[in-house]
């Protein structure tokens, strides 16, 4: 019997109704074909949907992306991981954090915190990449003390067990190189001494694995690089994003030519916090962080750059000022140009127009808060713009744009036909490809690529995703990049961040930068080898 309106329905009622199962489609389907109206739109809903899948096999088809499949993680081959590898982690800040994540340690807050947050699972299906951590080195006695407690935690991913090798802490980065029980290290110190530790440890033998940007000046970059070209060592630059799944999708894409002949790429960065703008030298409730001249060695800290009174500003905000970095092109900018460098293998610009100011973040910074910078290759007919604000967050993405179509390229995959294209003409004249939506898309989640043919399928290639996922499970980028310069170290190969894309990306900030701060268009000279 049918309640009158507004007849109330008692809670133990409510509950029965509650607790009755929702009809699954599927029986749902079956039963509107057996009503005679809803019948006939439920076998039309399954001839559209079958209709939707021939078309998004013709287009992959016609296309040749019906056969690539989606990368997985090579797993270390047992012979290369029988020598335990001893590393040294020099600046343990946040970045450090996630390299000794990545090589399998984690604090024991940390530890706990993942446990909270249900995550800690996937952290620990990391492969045990069979290294300890013997050495930490930070001028802030706090940080130092985290490194320890981080490298002394027992728990291991991949079901490793502790080395029982003892963790000591270096007072000087000078000293970790000086001891033969370090085999490599990694870098983490803000920008201005990155060069001078890499030309050290290569002069000392020791592996390394460097945060970007790679040089501060190009004296530093040209001693840097031919320093590790006449040694032995293993090179890694520290740029993950292109360990993404999405990025080895993308160059089979590529090498397809499905895009056709690309001549403009745009890549861009869009924050609208303090702590984007690199104001961090409060914590979340407003106070001033930890650290002072008793905890920090100021002097060394400071390295070669120019004397200054001790300041947590420049401590902790140092991306800020140019005495430390190139501010967005050195933090920022350098992710966008290993991406695109490491698909179209660009190499180092014929010249550099850059632009921007302080529009919004009135402090005392240098660096700018709004960013243009335009890489000219002529021999390549392509551009490179990269554009970027502090004071805006809309995203804006990394579109690669060729003459029969656009590929975005962030978390997900997207492709769009050009309406103009002179390849897909037919296919669009006949409906099959529409121009105004992604015919492509590329979802992590799924492992696999996809036409696009609906609405909600667009929807979810324009938004994209923001995990890597392979196999099924999330997996840390940052791992990946660091397991690959292990295992080259291993097997002599050279690493895909090598010193080669390093030398290029340090020639193309350098220049960009150059151009910012004498407001001048830079060039660079190959058979001179300088910037001119």
């Amino acid at each position: 019997m049918e309640k009158e309106k507004g007849q109330k329905v008692s809670p133990e009622k409510k509950s029965e109704l509650e607790q009755k199962p929702m009809i699954k489609r599927r029986t749902l389907l079956k039963a509107l074909v057996g009503v005679p109206v809803l019948g006939v739109f439920a076998f039309e809903l399954f001839k559209k949907w079958t209709y939707d899948q021939e078309k998004k096999n013709r287009i992959l088809q016609e296309l040749g992306l019906g056969e690539i499949q989606a990368p997985v993680i090579l797993k270390s081959s047992p012979g290369s991981k029988i020598e335990l590898l001893r590393i040294g982690i020099i600046g343990f800040g946040n970045r450090a954090v996630s390299h000794a994540n990545g090589l399998g340690y984690m604090h024991p807050n940390d530890v706990e915190g993942r446990k909270k947050n249900e995550t800690l699972n996937d952290w620990l299906a990391q492969e045990n990449l069979n290294v300890a951590i013997t050495g930490i080195c930070d001028v802030f006695d706090l940080h130092a003390e985290n490194g320890l407690a981080t490298a002394n935690n027992d728990i291991r991913t991949g079901g490793g067990s502790p080395s029982g090798l003892p963790v000591k802490r270096y007072r000087t980065y000078q000293e970790m190189l000086d001891d033969k029980d370090i085999d490599a290290v990694m870098i983490a110190t803000p920008d201005h001494h990155h060069a001078k530790i890499t030309i050290a440890a290569a002069k000392a033998g020791k592996h390394v694995y460097c945060e970007k940007s790679p040089a501060h000046n190009e004296a530093e970059l040209y001693e840097m690089y031919d320093t590790v070209k006449s040694s032995k060592i293993v090179y890694q630059l520290g740029h993950q994003v292109p360990q993404s799944v999405i990025f080895q999708q993308a160059k089979d894409i590529i090498k397809k030519d499905i895009l056709g002949k690309i001549t403009l790429v745009e890549t861009t960065t869009n924050r609208n916090t303090s702590d984007g703008a690199w104001i961090r030298n409060l914590d979340k409730n407003g106070k001033p962080k930890p650290g002072d001249e008793k905890s920090i060695d100021w002097e060394q800290w400071l390295g070669s750059a120019p004397k200054v009174p001790f300041s947590l500003d420049r401590y902790y905000n140092w991306t800020k000022f140019f005495d430390y970095d190139f501010g967005l092109i050195g933090q920022l900018f350098t992710h966008e140009f290993d991406a695109v460098n490491q698909l179209l293998r660009i190499g180092i610009p014929k010249s550099v127009v850059s632009s921007g100011g302080i529009y919004y973040w009135k402090d005392n910074r240098d660096m700018p808060d709004l960013l243009h910078c335009v890489f000219e290759y002529p021999d390549r007919d392509l551009t490179l713009l990269y554009s970027a604000t502090l004071a805006n967050s809309r995203s804006r993405g990394r579109v690669f744009m060729g003459h029969d179509a656009s590929m975005e390229l962030g978390s997900a995959i997207s492709i769009t036909a050009d309406g103009d294209s002179t390849r897909y003409k037919k296919q669009i004249e006949s409906g099959l490809i529409d121009p105004s939506g992604p015919m492509v898309s590329f979802n992590p989640n799924s492992g696999k690529i996809d036409a696009v043919t609906t609405a909600t399928e667009k929807y979810y290639a324009a938004r994209g995703l923001t995990t890597t996922t392979i196999n099924g499970r999330p997996v840390d980028v940052t791992h990946l990049h660091i397991k690959e310069w292990i295992d080259c170290i291993r097997s002599g190969a050279a690493p895909s961040a090598n010193i080669e894309r390093a030398f290029e990306e340090g020639v193309a900030c350098l220049m960009a930068h150059k151009s910012y701060v004498e407001k001048r268009r830079t060039e660079w000279d190959p058979v001179n080898r300088k910037i001119v």
